[in-house]
């Protein structure tokens, strides 16, 4: 009734006062509702931004939680500002659009659709804060927070396409739901790797299996490094060389991957690495070697026990070490370069004491007999675990031929040129 009395008010006005034409004054009345109408649209929208802009901020600041402080950002808080000209929009259509019933759907359902749309958008946002704050929260450091709000994005967004598809069709969301059905295989291998994801990050998170910031290795893919990220899909790891590797999530499932967590966690580093012994080098310690052996600080306590357990076990059971040199117990260089080794490493201050430590002799190979050291490092960083390695084994060689023994090593062109001569 209100826009009846204003038309035709605006009528007379035109027609009598200005004396413009009947038909002229209704198209000039048309346009000027319309760009009035836009023109209020506008207002009430930069009322409705600077009102937000204004209160929202500073309420969210009163608060002690992070949650509303994240959401109310700027971005935000634009996205509910558009809002409000949307639902005046879609109230006021049918009013002034009245005298071209044909438009007031086509204007009804862009709004609706614009309406649509930033729903989403602040969802998505609000989506995002929760995302950071429990990033930051050390409790959920090794869950899949990423992941999880990839996924409700991704849901998000579909349900808005599907909203904004019914709209456009004037047909009930349920009606597009049933006849997606026929269409689910479709859905299925659009979003095989999201699933995947999904399914992969949820089993990964369940039975803590990687973490961001673990040191993983994934062979398959050349990784070797620190996780990043855990997404939806995609996990990415940065390689030691400061590239970076992206895995599909699934991947950690599927395929073997190494974790280096539980060596970070533990208070060493293995040290598993061998030196082949040459085997026609290994011999029965004679007296001469014994008694050099003796002034070797690290293993004379050892050599002087040993001598004495083996010269007891020797008299007692007669054996006659004059007939043939093999006859009896007796000590090899071998065996007492082992003894060394294993003193030495525990005199080691950058061993480990309170976990595995042993000097072990693998099964011969054609490169000789491997001479296994297998300890951990107190200090795990990688640069000072190589030192130590490094030093440990320097140490190694320049000890083995103190015991007579020799390190195998492939011969070379120079090795050959010295036979011919």
């Amino acid at each position: 009734m209100e826009k009846q009395i204003w038309d035709h008010w605006l009528d007379e006005l035109l027609h009598i006062k200005f004396g413009i034409e009947k038909t002229t004054s209704i198209i000039i009345r048309d346009v000027f509702e319309l760009l009035l109408f836009i023109f209020m649209c506008i207002l009430v929208w930069r009322i409705a931004k600077k009102i937000l802009h204004n209160v929202l901020p500073k309420a969210a600041q009163k608060t002690k939680t992070l949650l509303d402080d994240i959401f109310l950002s700027k971005h935000v808080i634009n996205s509910i500002a558009h809002l409000f000209p949307a639902i005046l929009v879609d109230i006021y259509a049918p009013v002034f659009f009245s005298k071209i019933p044909s438009a007031v759907p086509i204007v009804k359902g862009i709004t609706d659709i614009f309406i649509v749309i930033v729903i989403t958008e602040i969802l998505m946002n609000f989506i995002s804060a929760v995302k950071e704050i429990f990033e930051d929260n050390e409790k959920f450091k090794d869950k899949p927070i990423a992941s999880i709000a990839q996924l409700l994005k991704i849901i998000s967004f579909i349900i808005a396409a599907i909203l904004s598809i019914s709209i456009a069709i004037n047909e009930s969301p349920l009606i597009l739901l049933s006849g997606l059905g026929a269409a689910a295989a479709v859905i299925m291998l659009a979003f095989k790797d999201s699933i995947l994801g999904f399914v992969g990050s949820i089993q990964l998170s369940l039975n803590d299996m990687v973490r961001v910031g673990d040191w993983v290795t994934v062979p398959k893919y050349g990784a070797d490094g620190d996780v990043l990220e855990i997404n939806l899909t995609t996990i990415k790891v940065q390689n030691f060389d400061k590239t970076i590797t992206t895995i599909p999530t699934y991947a950690f499932i599927s395929d073997s991957f190494t974790n280096w967590r539980g060596m970070e966690e533990s208070k060493g580093r293995r040290i598993k690495r061998a030196v082949s012994i040459k085997i026609n080098s290994i011999v029965f310690c004679t007296d001469t070697m014994i008694e050099r052996f003796k002034k070797i600080e690290l293993i004379s306590e050892f050599i002087a026990q040993k001598e004495t357990e083996i010269k007891l076990f020797n008299q007692e059971n007669q054996v006659d070490k004059k007939t043939s040199s093999i006859n009896g117990r007796q000590m090899t260089n071998i065996g007492v370069f082992r003894a060394y080794l294993e003193a030495y490493l525990n005199r080691n201050p950058n061993i480990q004491k309170g976990m595995t430590c042993m000097v072990r002799q693998l099964p011969p190979t054609e490169k000789g007999i491997p001479i296994e050291v297998y300890a951990f490092s107190k200090d795990k960083n990688w640069v000072n675990y190589e030192g130590i390695i490094a030093d440990v084994f320097d140490h190694i060689f320049a000890v083995v031929p103190e015991f007579d023994l020799e390190i195998f090593s492939a011969p070379s062109g120079n090795d050959f040129q010295s036979l011919k001569k």
